[in-house]
């Protein structure tokens, strides 16, 4: 059953353009077919629609209703567009307005379309002379008596009672008895003189009916292609009866032609019908039947042109008085031409034929008195669209191709040219006008603009006659604006700005514009934007979208305030403002700390200033760590520190004397460890270390860092927290300096470390805790510590909240909650490129964030090379990645249409997954379109290079994200007979894997990014290769980092496979954009880009393959 749908639940599925589009093409007539069905409880619609230039389109929509009645409608649609287009819309448009008996257009069977359309087969095929087989001793019969449906005489509905009798001897029936239907479903009654085409009867009535035992009727309408497939089958089972038992049975028979003309009675004339041959009564099923009850016969009725709504009107058509025989009689030639209709009366005018004319187009701006949905009248401003044929002006949606209009004493016959047409509304659907929406039912092409507030619609008109309008009037409209369109665009005169000083250290802040000689106050304009933009976000997709901003400052009188003017004010504000409202004189109350947040403002050479004077002492205090003294290595510690690192210490110390927290955020392979190590041995040898100090690290690393305080700092008492008898060491932790246990035992041993305080509390690898709802993270956030310390070489790996994070542990609050985070820096950063917000962060984090990349210390680093060698897709597996990059395309564009883009991720990133599996081999993909796929063009380009590498000596790490890509790989380097290392998370014996390589009896490591991305130092390599992108450039660069780290002394060459035009070559396009992100919150020049996963980028990752390089 199809829900009951209305034009909202249109709205809300295609948006409201396209629904006028929709309600177009609906006017139009141009759904041309539809069918309702059911699949698996869901209710399918399947539509033909055509679009411009005869084009035939194929709709198919699903609905689900949910138990608080909410709609989810998806629309597919072979047009360009795809999804929720407007053919879609017309399809549903097409249903609310047929769809009138819902009951009977669905079945509860999985497979009622397919059932239907078979049944619908059978039923066109005639019987078997014996079709019927009763045994003898049955003598009961099941008969359908066909009678109109209800008492009034104008009724064509017909409907039919179900009778259970009893065959006489003698002949003829006995008496009858009801019998519902509901008895002869198949499995509900073992009656034996029910026959299979009762069965399939008494299915196609009872389908969806709520019944109970005493409820059963036996009476059932026969309506819609249901009731006319059952009325076809009981008409071939010879038990058919009109009006009585004991008429004699109707049997079907073929189609007989209606026709329909005037004729006089007294001073009126009536219309008549007539059929060939004739019969005594007509009703309507589906579409219109007869019953000759002389022959005992039945069929349908058909027309040359006419629909079964049309028939239905014309038999329904009252007669005509004489005075109004002419105007029905034009009426008809001109509403009906594509009819061959005739009239009461004829006309004698001479008629003229305009054909193969492009019509000009007549665009006029007026304002008319519109009466709202709550009955009252307001003036609104709208465009009517003429299209001129010759004298003739249609202002209404073409219909028909062919329409007659009256000129004078002439009749133009004009032939429309609809393709025109259509494109001419297009442009202005395109311009954002939409049709009023009454417009449809009068057919009349009044055009408005949409919005939410009189700004918005305000905004649009301005934008329309400032820049459309002339370019219409390029292409030959002509463009008429009534006196009655009287809407006003202003420029500002002059700007300024005013300060007072209140009491204590309170100021008050107005900024305003001067129009004819009177000042308007901006700010209650400037706050109302802040509060109705909702964040930055929204705030600078408000500006950036228009490039003025309206303020009314009259009746239908708008000042045009430039978005760049307003822009930087607007950026200071927003914080200032954040909660804050204005006092009764509209004026902004800010106290002296707050000043230096308008300092901008004050610098802002458009503004001329009343009292900034009490502002220039702004806050000029910035930190400046060139100044922090140096301190002394500790004693005992074994090794020499490069400069960069006595630095590094310095700065730790600096942080814990001033009781600050801070990242040490230096790239893979600068010593973090080293530096670390030398600040907790000074703390030790100062006396500072009262408590023991954690450290967090991966699982991996817990050796490493076993072994560098064991060389570096052997004062220092470690005691390793790791592995099943790490229970019997809990009661020592408070006997050592430092304590290491890993992330994933936090969870475990959550009680016994809250239960303790610690001097430092250190996160290695701290991109660990950078989603902060995870368990983990919310355990590492409750650990009490004097002092904090996160160690990364990447503070953000994907976004900002990452680092919002790392900050909430070493001083929470410092960046404010996360949704204000979110809101202020995070959204218009990362999705806008928000170069100042930017700027902000970076200011605020420069003090506590020590970050050195190799660049800086070049000089002690050996080179490092990249090389990106790719290769194309070819045969089946690019076949294979276009299938399912299609398949994928839909599911991601239904589940963001269903869900939006930030509740989408999963579905994202499964489809993203897929793709990339491909691309590295199909027998990696779980599909069992796969399974037959064996050719991997990245596989054999690998071993292109890697026996030629093996050859030269090279010492080569394979990275892969995929553990079962490193098996096929280990399969073709058996092959080749090379030998390699591997290390995936299920090696045990990690060590000598790591050895056999580092001591040169293996050229080859196989690497899981996981497993080995972090802390392995492997500078025996000289070659890294990474199979397969990842989006992370920082991931990547952790795993070259294997190689390239200091004590290195040779070039590095790292070598980067992809497949090209494929989502391989996006993942480097958003590698870099993440990298970009990443460096702006690092460097003082850096210049910021969007950086977000936006739906244009989803877009791009879904791009087909080039199909000319197939």
């Amino acid at each position: 059953m199809i829900p009951e749908l209305d034009s909202t639940d249109i709205k809300r599925c295609c948006g409201a353009s396209t629904y006028q589009r929709g309600l177009v093409y609906f006017e139009q007539n141009k759904v041309l077919g539809v069918k309702l069905s059911e699949y698996s409880g869901v209710p399918q619609i399947k539509a033909s629609v055509a679009g411009r230039n005869n084009r035939i389109y194929e709709v198919n929509v699903e609905i689900r209703q949910y138990q608080d009645d909410y709609l989810e409608i998806d629309g597919d649609c072979t047009c360009p567009a795809q999804i929720d287009c407007k053919h879609v819309a017309a399809t549903l448009l097409y249903v609310i307005n047929n769809n009138e008996d819902k009951e009977t257009t669905s079945s509860d069977r999985d497979n009622a379309s397919d059932w239907l359309e078979s049944l619908k087969k059978a039923s066109q095929r005639a019987l078997p002379e014996k079709s019927e087989h009763f045994p003898d001793d049955v003598s009961q019969r099941l008969l359908y008596i066909l009678e109109p449906q209800g008492e009034t005489q104008n009724s064509w509905g017909i409907e039919v009672s179900t009778q259970r009798v009893r065959l006489l001897k003698k002949g003829g029936y006995g008496k009858a008895s009801n019998f519902p239907l509901e008895k002869a479903r198949e499995g509900t009654y073992s009656n034996d003189f029910i026959q299979q085409i009762d069965r399939d009867i008494a299915q196609l009535l009872t389908t969806k009916q709520e019944f109970y035992y005493y409820n059963f009727s036996n009476s059932y309408p026969l309506r819609r292609e249901i009731g006319e497939l059952a009325l076809h089958k009981m008409l071939l089972s010879g038990r058919c009866h009109w009006a009585d038992k004991d008429s004699p049975p109707l049997r079907l028979s073929n189609a007989r032609t209606i026709q329909f003309d005037w004729q006089p009675t007294g001073d009126q004339q009536t219309l008549i019908h007539q059929l060939k041959p004739p019969a005594r009564h007509l009703f309507r099923s589906d579409g219109f039947w007869y019953l000759d009850t002389d022959k005992q016969e039945a069929g349908q009725i058909q027309h040359a042109s006419l629909t079964p709504n049309q028939i239905e009107a014309l038999l329904d058509a009252p007669p005509i008085p004489a005075e109004r025989l002419e105007a029905v009689s034009q009426q008809l030639i001109l509403e009906t031409p594509e009819y061959d209709l005739p009239t009461p009366v004829g006309l004698e005018r001479e008629e003229i034929t305009i054909k193969d004319e492009q019509p000009a187009l007549q665009l006029k701006l007026l304002s008319r008195k519109k009466t709202s949905s709550s009955g009252e009248s307001q003036w609104t401003y709208c465009a009517g669209l003429n299209f001129v044929y010759g004298p003739i002006k249609m202002g209404t949606l073409g219909v028909h191709r062919v329409t007659r209009s009256v000129h004078g004493n002439t009749l133009y016959r004009i032939e429309r040219e609809l393709d025109a047409e259509q494109a001419t509304l297009d442009t202005l659907f395109d311009l954002g006008l939409r049709l009023e929406e009454n417009s449809a039912g009068k057919r009349t092409l009044d055009w408005s603009f949409p919005g939410d507030s009189n700004e918005d619609i305000a905004w649009h008109w301005h934008h329309f006659i400032e820049d459309d309008l002339p370019r219409l009037q390029k292409l030959g409209w002509q463009i008429d604006i009534d006196p009655s369109f009287n809407l006003r665009f202003d420029e500002a005169e002059e700007w300024h700005a005013e300060l007072e000083e209140q009491q204590n250290q309170w100021f008050s802040l107005t900024l305003g514009v001067e129009i004819d000689g009177k000042r308007i106050n901006l700010l209650p304009i400037l706050v109302d934007i802040l509060s109705r933009s909702g964040s930055p976000e929204q705030l600078r997709e408000l500006l950036e979208a228009q490039p003025h901003f309206l303020a009314p400052v009259g009746q239908n009188h708008w000042l045009k305030i430039p978005s760049a003017r307003i822009k930087p004010m607007l950026d200071t504000l927003v914080e200032l403002y954040d909660q804050e409202p204005l006092d009764k004189d509209g004026a902004l109350e800010f106290s002296r700390p707050q000043s230096v947040q308008i300092s901008s403002l004050l610098n802002d050479p458009q503004l001329t200033w009343h009292g900034a004077e009490e502002l220039q002492r702004l806050n000029n205090l910035l930190t400046n760590f060139k100044g922090i003294d140096a301190v002394a290595i500790p004693h005992g510690f074994n090794a020499e520190l490069r400069d960069y690192q006595q630095e590094g210490l310095n700065w730790l110390q600096f942080l814990r004397e001033f009781e600050f927290n801070g990242v040490l955020a230096d790239d893979m392979g600068l010593g973090k460890t080293v530096q670390t190590l030398a600040h907790l041995l000074k703390e030790k040898q100062d006396g500072r270390m009262t408590l023991p100090c954690l450290i967090i690290a991966p699982t991996s690393l817990m050796g490493n860092w076993r072994r560098e305080a064991e060389r570096f700092a052997p004062d220092l008492n470690v005691l390793v927290l790791h592995g099943n008898e790490r229970h019997f060491h809990f009661h020592r932790i408070a006997e050592h300096d430092v304590i290491l246990t890993t992330y994933p035992l936090l969870r475990r041993d959550k009680d016994l470390l809250l239960d303790h305080e610690f001097h430092y509390v250190v996160l290695d690898e701290a991109q660990f805790i950078k989603n902060p709802k995870s368990q983990t993270t919310q355990i590492v956030y409750e650990l009490k510590g004097n002092h904090r310390l996160c160690l990364t070489g990447t503070p953000m790996e994907n976004h900002l909240g990452e680092l919002w994070s790392m900050f909430h542990f070493l001083m929470p609050g410092y960046l404010g909650n996360l949704k204000r985070f979110t809101r202020l820096f995070r959204t218009p950063i990362e999705r806008q490129g928000d170069a100042i917000r930017s700027e902000q962060l970076r200011r605020r984090i420069k003090p506590f964030l020590l970050r050195r990349s190799k660049s800086d210390v070049a000089s002690e680093l050996p080179e490092k090379t990249e090389i990106i060698r790719a290769v194309s897709l070819q045969g089946e597996q690019r076949d294979l990645y276009e299938s399912i990059r299609l398949a994928m395309d839909k599911q991601v564009r239904d589940e963001i249409s269903r869900k939006g883009l930030a509740r989408s991720h999963i579905m994202i990133l499964d489809a993203l997954l897929k793709l990339r599996q491909v691309c590295c081999d199909p027998r990696l993909v779980r599909l069992p379109q796969a399974r037959s796929v064996q050719q991997s063009a990245k596989l054999e380009l690998l071993m292109d290079l890697v026996p030629e590498m093996v050859e030269e000596g090279r010492r080569i790490l394979i990275f892969s994200q995929f553990t079962t890509m490193l098996e096929l790989i280990e399969k073709a380097l058996e092959e080749h007979d090379i030998e390699y290392s591997k290390l995936t998370g299920k090696t045990r014996d990690r060590d000598t894997q790591i050895d056999q390589f580092q001591e040169g009896k293996k050229p080859v490591f196989l690497i899981s990014l996981k497993a080995g991305g972090v802390g392995l130092n492997l500078t025996a390599a000289d070659t890294v290769i990474h199979y397969d992108p990842w989006w992370n450039p920082a991931v990547e660069n952790q795993a070259t980092d294997r190689a390239h780290r200091i004590g290195q002394d040779k070039a590095v060459f790292v070598y980067k496979l992809i497949t090209e035009e494929t989502v391989e070559e996006k993942i480097i396009a958003l590698q870099e954009k993440k990298q970009k992100l990443a460096e702006s919150m690092y460097s003082d020049s850096a210049k910021t880009g969007a950086a977000a996963f936006t739906t244009d980028e989803l877009r791009d990752l879904f791009e087909p393959l080039d199909t000319e390089n197939k």
